[in-house]
């Protein structure tokens, strides 16, 4: 568990405004493509790899026949959606000058995962996954409520995995079969 009367370490301000202003000057400069490898360790055990971190495991728990030694991959995600979250909150708070002493973000996602990853319930017009995302952000900071509100309404806003979880994302599949 993380501590939480420690004081929330701020981030460089003279540095998020050069990044903000380099983003601003070039706008598709900030077009990526972010990379990932997940690869199956046994059963429902998978190791994923970033860049050059060590791999994380994604894990299922009992009553999805995993072994549940890490978090399943609905929960990753909900953690990678409040991770951004956090990230945004703090940036505006820079921006604006306001010192925050604290940042949680608390989610909660109803999913429907019925059709059992393609083997289960496959009614047509089922919607699968997160249907419904709650979000309770605390704010411990040196601004009023209304500041802290607007912080907030931005973090959300531009949020690229809010809007990665809000919007419709293409998908291109590639098979790349191997025969033993």
């Amino acid at each position: 568990m993380v501590d939480t009367h420690s004081k929330l370490e701020g981030i460089d301000a003279e540095g998020l405004n050069k990044l903000a202003t380099k983003n601003k000057e070039n706008p598709s400069g900030g077009h990526k493509v972010i990379k990932t490898k997940t690869i199956a360790e046994a059963g429902f055990r998978n190791l994923t790899y970033v860049r050059d971190h060590k791999p994380f495991l994604i894990s299922e728990p009992p009553q999805l026949l995993g072994d549940d030694d890490a978090p399943n991959p609905t929960e990753y995600a909900l953690g990678a959606l409040g991770s951004c979250i956090s990230v945004g909150l703090l940036a505006n708070a820079t921006e604006r000058g306001v010192t925050l002493d604290k940042i949680e973000v608390d989610l909660e996602g109803d999913i429907d995962i019925s059709a059992t990853w393609g083997v289960g319930d496959l009614d047509p017009q089922k919607v699968l996954g997160v249907s419904h995302v709650r979000v309770n952000v605390t704010l411990d900071g040196d601004a009023d409520d209304a500041t802290l509100q607007e912080i907030t309404d931005a973090a959300i806003k531009w949020s690229p995995v809010v809007n990665t979880f809000t919007r419709q994302v293409t998908f291109d599949t590639q098979l790349n079969a191997e025969k033993n």
